[in-house]
């Protein structure tokens, strides 16, 4: 949340994603057809996303489900969560945007496989997704919630406000301190942050991690999974080289 300091005792925004990378970027690697079951939707490890059709998420960053307001507020939360700093670069610059919205615009985002029957009553944690709405419906209302608390309190759009005031609109959406009419603040900001992450470090071709900046980072190989040669050459010495996307190996 914060630009890269951390408090004495905080385990430091980018030191999480190093923690977290090397994991999830090799499960995000992994060739993914349909949705998360409402027990799997918060678990960032165990989505199932839409595969893309055709072309390269890295050639194309055309929107396909938000409009433009919401293209603006998502660049601009995705680049509060994970900004550039000395470390590597931000979610916005390496296309987290464009991975969201993508799923958004897919079976996923529709909520081809979760359970939306009822009845809907305020579960535990452990219960996972209690909502009435799809992924897309959820992150389009609260969307529009926060924009509209934002421009209560601040006077202005989301997108304007300087990076500490959108910090603290997400501090405070992620510790219920902000309440929205349509959705739980918590589960929007839960929601996002996840998928935040996620496109930071999924394949390239998902529309995320730009020019694989994200694995280049944590010094996670890719996608390429045959290593037999590389035995020798390396042993006892540092594995370098350029990761490979799912693309890259078809």
């Amino acid at each position: 949340m914060s630009t890269g300091e951390k408090s004495q005792g905080d385990v430091g925004r980018r030191d999480f994603l190093r923690l977290f990378g090397a994991a999830g970027a090799a499960a995000s690697t992994l060739p993914m057809a349909g949705s998360a079951s409402a027990d799997d939707m918060m678990n960032i490890s165990t989505h199932n996303h839409a595969v893309v059709a055709e072309g390269s998420r890295d050639e194309w960053s055309g929107y396909e489900f938000f409009n433009v307001d919401e293209v603006a507020f998502v660049e601009a939360a995705v680049d509060t969560l994970i900004p550039n700093d000395s470390t590597g670069p931000g979610a916005r610059e390496l296309g987290v945007a464009t991975y969201i919205d993508r799923q958004m615009a897919s079976g996923y985002g529709k909520g081809d496989r979760l359970y939306l029957e009822g009845p809907f009553g305020e579960g535990t944690p452990e219960q996972g997704y209690q909502l009435a709405m799809t992924p897309s419906e959820l992150i389009r209302a609260g969307i529009d919630d926060v924009s509209a608390y934002v421009r209560e309190k601040y006077r202005t759009g989301f997108e304007i406000l300087s990076a500490e005031d959108r910090a603290a609109v997400m501090t405070d959406l992620d510790g219920k301190k902000v309440h929205l009419p349509t959705v739980p603040a918590d589960t929007f900001f839960g929601l996002l942050l996840q998928l935040t992450i996620e496109g930071y470090f999924a394949d390239p071709m998902y529309g995320g991690n730009k020019n694989r900046a994200a694995w280049k980072m944590i010094g996670f190989p890719g996608a390429d999974a045959m290593y037999m040669d590389k035995i020798e050459p390396f042993r006892n010495k540092p594995y370098t080289a350029e990761p490979k996307g799912i693309q890259d190996l078809v």
